[in-house]
């Protein structure tokens, strides 16, 4: 009797134990799923992420960037803090950002903005195929695979490839009404245009007609004028600073044959370049101080203070709208290669990656896949807020709501720096321009595929002598490019001494090693 009093009694405890257990847990599992609810995609804990983008923000930036950061506290339990290098300090700014031991999460990256020189220098975070279909599936989904595979350095990815490589070519904008009082119907070659930077000078008191900045705009006029020789790559594949000196190559020689721009022909070349530009600059066509100009030519053109324009027909977009909105019509005049063909952008033109410091990586890898991917956050990354910067017009085209114009527009698109989302998202843009619009329908069949699009070049060996260059091109070559000296022939003399000195040659050498390995392997 005692036997089976106590074993009903030790039945009943265990019972009562497995309910409360069961209890306990049905409790906590039903707690953790409304941490989980709150938390946004079971992330318990908010983190703040540190981005970095070039350019300027626009005016309407904090209301666009708390519209994303709602979403993302919504999904991933995630806000962002975003930051701006400009254009006019991206060359000695960039490089500081990533060494300083800052708190910084992700930085945009491309091969014309220093990847590899940073890549090589440990800055940025290493990738692999599984971690980003791990924390990017939608855009690894999205992107091609050989993308990933361009961005490897020494075997190693370090930055995350647009999946949406730009269809763009660079262009100068000029106004036709001034084209017209200056006797040109239309524009064949760069060095022709003294008749349009005449009349500008002559008839207009308020216009420079070459109004420079100091980062974008003040080596492009040389590299126009440049490019009629030959389909060089204007940013040296050494150090891919646009402002320096270093090598480059025939964009669509299949040998991929490299030449110091010390060197003929290129320095022949420079010096005719040079002497068109001093030229120019001592008629008073080209403003006297670009290195204290902060205000991009294409940001001053349609208010009337620069008389030509320069960009590329993305971000130029808005630039013909705005212009067409205060009365001027515009001619655009694409920067062409010789052979009237211009270079495919690599999968490495618009990127971003992760800091090697970053503390958050696999967070910010899964925010960036939102924002790249997701139409309604590509959409806010690069239009801005639908209503007040945008509308989707009822013929189904991306356009501007009743009331708002280009130039009031406080988030224009593609003004952001967001320009690694992904751009197949989009609808049609709906009030382009005429002109624009037969830009656009000119840019396909004008893009090749050329031998050295994708070429990485590792600094490595010759770091210091990259340096040394870019010190030297920033005291003796610049002022070549804008037409700032008193004899052509002594500049050039002064800079070849000196690049010789810095080790251009021994530059050359190792560029021109890795670029015949790259030709092989493809």
């Amino acid at each position: 009797m005692r036997r089976r009093i106590r074993g009903r009694l030790w039945l009943g405890a265990a019972l009562l134990c497995m309910l409360i257990v069961l209890g306990l847990t049905a409790c906590s599992g039903n707690a953790d799923k409304q941490d989980v609810a709150a938390a946004g995609s079971g992330h318990e804990k908010e983190v703040k992420l540190i981005g970095y983008l070039i350019g300027e923000a626009p005016k309407g930036m904090p209301q666009v960037l708390q519209a994303i950061n709602d979403k993302l506290k919504k999904d991933i339990n995630a806000t962002i803090e975003l930051n701006y290098i400009g254009w006019n300090d991206v060359a000695s700014k960039y490089p500081l950002v990533m060494a300083s031991g800052q708190d910084v999460d992700f930085i945009f990256a491309a091969d014309w903005n220093f990847y590899v020189a940073e890549a090589t220098k440990g800055a940025f975070y290493p990738l692999s195929q599984s971690m980003l279909e791990q924390y990017m599936p939608r855009h690894m989904a999205a992107m091609a695979p050989e993308a990933l595979r361009a961005a490897d350095v020494n075997g190693t990815p370090y930055m995350v490839p647009t999946s949406s490589p730009d269809r763009k070519v660079n262009v100068a904008l000029f106004r036709k009404d001034v084209m017209e009082k200056a006797g040109m119907t239309q524009i064949t070659k760069f060095s022709e245009i003294e008749p349009y930077l005449a009349e500008i000078k002559r008839d207009y008191p308020g216009m420079i007609p070459l109004n420079l900045d100091s980062q974008y705009d003040l080596p492009t006029p040389f590299a126009y004028l440049m490019l009629e020789k030959f389909a060089w790559f204007t940013a040296p594949f050494d150090s891919g600073d646009p402002l320096a000196q270093g090598i480059t190559a025939d964009m669509e020689d299949p040998a991929a044959v490299m030449y110091s721009m010390a060197e003929e022909p290129i320095l022949g070349w420079q010096k005719e370049a040079a002497y068109i530009m001093k030229d120019w600059y001592d008629k008073g066509y080209i403003n006297k101080n670009p290195y204290a100009n902060n205000i991009r030519s294409k940001d001053n053109f349609c208010n009337g203070k620069s008389g030509i324009a320069f960009g590329n027909s993305i971000d130029m977009m808005n630039v013909f709208m705005s212009c067409k909105e205060q009365g001027i019509d515009v001619y655009p005049f694409p920067m062409l290669y010789p052979s009237g063909k211009a270079a495919e952008s690599s999968w490495l033109n618009n990127g971003v990656a992760i800091a090697a410091s970053s503390k958050n990586p696999e967070r910010t890898l899964e925010a960036l896949d939102l924002i790249m991917e997701d139409p309604s956050y590509a959409y806010l990354a690069y239009y801005g807020i639908k209503g007040v910067n945008y509308t989707i017009t009822p013929d189904g085209t991306v356009g501007l709501p009743e009331g708002v114009t280009s130039e009031s527009n406080t988030y224009p698109p593609d003004a952001a720096g967001f320009w690694f989302v992904n751009k197949n998202l989009f609808k049609p843009v709906a009030n382009s321009t005429e002109s624009y619009k037969e830009l656009q329908d000119r840019i396909e069949p004008l893009l090749e595929p050329t031998p050295l699009v994708g070429f990485l070049f590792n600094s490595d060996q010759v770091k210091s002598e990259i340096a040394n260059l870019k010190s030297v091109s920033t005291q003796y070559a610049q002022p070549i490019y804008i037409g700032a000296v008193s004899d052509v022939e002594a500049a050039f003399v002064t800079l070849v001494q000196h690049l010789k000195k810095a080790g251009i040659n021994k530059v050359k050498a190792e560029v021109q090693k890795q670029a015949a390995e790259y030709i092989a392997s493809r």
